[in-house]
């Protein structure tokens, strides 16, 4: 059976992608390679350094930069992350500066929802199960 092994992000700056997403959110950078004018950026949760990669991919083709413009236009998030404590989780990064577009939010039975902005063009949804 097929399983999950990268999924991706487009971004507009590698490097500062990998900032945002290692010191500010806690992913560990995973793979570093150089790929022509770009590289093969990867990241992981801190808890599952084998598990699902987060390619930080450029958004350098004129269909990833229309696509990420439409999500954002239409504030839908490009990805999302569960978290253990949403609130938590949502008055630790509101320290570090990180800007949300929705504050921690019931969505249903036992879910909450935030969605953050990861300053390299995407939102991003947070969830947890209360």
């Amino acid at each position: 059976m097929p399983r999950i092994h990268v999924m991706s992000v487009f971004v507009d700056d590698q490097q500062k992608a990998l900032e945002f997403y290692t010191d500010t959110l806690g992913f560990m950078p995973k793979n570093d390679v150089p790929a022509g004018a770009f590289r093969w950026l990867t990241v992981v949760g801190a808890d599952e350094p084998d598990g699902v990669e987060l390619l930080l991919e450029p958004d350098e083709h004129p269909a990833a930069k229309a696509f990420k413009a439409a999500l954002m236009e239409d504030g839908i998030p490009a990805a999302s992350f569960a978290v253990d404590d949403l609130d938590a989780t949502y008055e630790e990064l509101t320290a570090k500066g990180v800007r949300f577009t929705q504050e921690p939010t019931p969505m249903g039975p036992g879910l909450k929802t935030a969605v953050l902005d990861d300053t390299c063009g995407n939102l991003i949804m947070l969830s947890s199960m209360a």
